[in-house]
């Protein structure tokens, strides 16, 4: 190790040492047979399974609205393309709570609400709205990731594809979407680690209700304001363990990637 690795691993140390310093915080408040029951509690068990349907389905439609509009941003050209660009980055830079405040104006009685309370569509205040929150959130960083692989994938296996008689449709299926795949893959398993995690958004439109709109993020909300800090370690802990193995499981993907290049 020469002289500048040595001034370099200072401040990697101290960063290492701040997340790990954290983490044994969290551990170090509850006992282990008070951290065990915890974890097995209905709370728990109804938080982690709420946390896991509410994120599954933000990502599922932020994928579904996500890629296209991605591909449709990497490939054609139009006037505003610039505006429309920035304005998808906004959700990545706005606070979590203002977003939820112009979700819950947006989804009220006052614009959204009344019309989507005539079809018996209630997202307020329900586990809908957590979705609805949590989708605001992960979609951006579906956009940003899909559209970075399409434009990453050369565009002469596009043209070759056309004029071997492909339609627009089939080189999309399968040509762009299979080569810019495992890259879409890393970013809907990063926007996924963000719904999992979202807080602000969600408390803003769907409420902090125990057994109802109850997340694991909401669940550490409510348990260090009622002092049950077992619950509250025990929920946070979960989350870190789940956006551990997210991260994981990314790696793997780049790895793999890198590896078939």
């Amino acid at each position: 190790m020469d002289k500048l690795d040595r001034i370099l691993v200072i401040p990697l140390g101290l960063v290492v040492l701040f997340v790990a310093g954290v983490l044994a915080a969290l551990v170090s408040q509850v006992s282990g047979p008070e951290l065990f029951s915890a974890l097995r509690s209905s709370e728990t068990m109804f938080a982690l399974r709420l946390s896991f349907a509410c994120s599954v389905g933000a990502v599922l439609v932020a994928s579904l609205l996500g890629i296209p509009a991605a591909y449709f941003l990497a490939r054609r050209d139009f006037r505003g393309k610039g505006a429309v660009d920035t304005l998808l980055d906004v959700p990545l830079v706005m606070p979590p709570l203002v977003a939820g405040v112009g979700l819950l104006f947006l989804l009220g009685r006052g614009m959204l609400g009344r019309p989507l309370a005539e079809f018996g569509i209630y997202l307020v205040l329900s586990p809908w709205g957590a979705v609805v929150a949590q989708t605001f959130v992960a979609v951006p960083i579906v956009i940003r990731s899909s559209k970075a692989a399409f434009e990453s994938v050369d565009r002469g296996y596009e043209a070759t594809a056309m004029t071997l008689g492909l339609s627009a449709w089939k080189v999309f299926l399968k040509i762009n979407l299979p080569l810019a795949g495992r890259n879409i893959v890393s970013g809907i398993i990063l926007a996924w680690a963000r719904a999992l995690g979202e807080f602000g958004a969600t408390l803003m439109v769907a409420g902090a209700t125990r057994f109802h709109t109850e997340t694991l993020p909401i669940a550490v909300y409510l348990n260090i304001s009622s002092g049950q800090l077992g619950t509250a370690v025990s929920c946070a802990l979960v989350l870190v363990g789940t956006a551990f193995l997210l991260l994981l499981a990314l790696r793997l993907v780049r790895r793999n990637g890198h590896a078939g290049i």
